[in-house]
């Protein structure tokens, strides 16, 4: 089941516990032991810039797979570690990433150490939003035999109230050159809804070949014990260029291409419960300026897209996903259901060679 880590940061003794949970997620990825050391010091190091730089903020721990899935290799675990604030944010992120750099009268290594250690890093920051700064730490990564793809997949989860588990699950699975994307949302909260959203995932892994209908109509059967759940998927060949997508509950989901953007529209119903008769499948061109962002409703349906949105190749998925639930949420709209964001995008030329 998805287990999740929520750790805010509002005063020095929360930065043990960072350290302490990034531990145990590392180890409950399989990580080797300098890799989990590796965890441990990225999240204090992230936590301890949280007070110093924002007054605070939370620290997001979840177990993920690779952002570009390679080809049989879409098991693998990664801990990522998601650094979320609304502090003033930075003018220049990239001066902030050299060594010596400080506006805290300290060393200034925080944020470059962070980058060297992790296998993915990733800075966003808006002045007078904030700052998000991932990290993605995991066993050494063996080169893919079938070649990289032009797409990486990123997102965030959030358990409602800080749960240990989350009712919302995702996966992301490639297959030659088809990337399948899909985004759970089990019925409720709590372990019940996420042994329903874990069911899906384990039907998209065992059979991410199969068109997002037929998925779907897979999912029903295995979730026919369960809660049951929201679900679409979308399904990319990039070959073709061809975006398909299926959906049956309420599953948010919107491509954007360029400066427009359009939802997809799921079917109601329930996974394991109430499956529509008919589920035809969307088909959408996708180009090089395209993103796709998959939502539960824990977000605001009607969410405005961040300055995050606008630069899909510069940043990570995971990234983009963390600045639109982030910039969705505030004290007059609290968060009453587990949150999960997850974005495909297209992958910027220097992880294609």
């Amino acid at each position: 089941m998805p287990r999740v880590w929520e750790v805010p940061v509002h005063d020095s003794t929360r930065v043990r516990g960072v350290r302490v949970a990034a531990g145990a997620a590392a180890r409950c990825a399989g990580l080797a032991e300098d890799r989990v050391v590796a965890a441990e010091l990225v999240a204090t190091e992230l936590a301890t810039n949280l007070l110093k730089h924002a007054g605070g903020g939370q620290i997001l721990l979840d177990l993920v797979g690779p952002s570009v899935p390679a080809y049989g290799d879409e098991r693998v675990s990664m801990v990522q570690i998601m650094a979320v604030d609304h502090g003033p944010g930075m003018r220049d992120s990239d001066a902030a990433l050299r060594d010596g750099y400080s506006t805290a009268a300290s060393l200034g290594a925080g944020l470059g150490t962070c980058r060297r250690t992790a296998d993915d890093f990733g800075l966003h920051s808006t002045p007078g939003r904030g700052t998000i700064v991932m990290a993605r730490i995991g066993p050494r990564p063996n080169r893919d035999p079938a070649g990289p793809l032009p797409v990486r997949a990123g997102g965030v989860n959030i358990p409602l109230a800080a749960a240990e588990f989350s009712g919302d699950a995702w996966a992301c699975v490639r297959t030659s050159d088809h990337v399948t994307l899909m985004l759970a949302d089990g019925l409720g909260h709590g372990p019940l809804a996420a042994r329903a959203s874990t069911a899906a995932v384990e039907v998209v892994r065992t059979a991410p070949h199969l068109p997002p209908a037929d998925l779907l109509r897979r999912m029903h059967g295995a979730l026919r014990d369960t809660r049951g759940a929201a679900a679409a998927v979308a399904q990319l060949d990039v070959t073709a260029g061809r975006l398909y997508f299926a959906g049956v509950g309420n599953v948010g989901a919107r491509l954007h291409r360029g400066d427009s953007r359009h939802g997809l529209v799921s079917h109601p119903g329930i996974v394991g419960a109430h499956f529509p008769a008919h589920l035809p499948a969307r088909q959408e061109t996708w180009t090089d300026d395209c993103l796709l962002v998959l939502h539960s409703d824990g977000l605001p349906s009607r969410w405005s897209p961040g300055p995050a949105v606008h630069a899909p190749t510069s940043l990570d998925p995971a990234v983009i996903a963390a600045s639109i639930v982030r910039d969705a949420s505030s004290a007059a709209r609290p968060v009453r259901d587990d949150t999960a964001v997850v974005v495909l995008s297209p992958c910027p030329p220097d992880r294609l060679s």
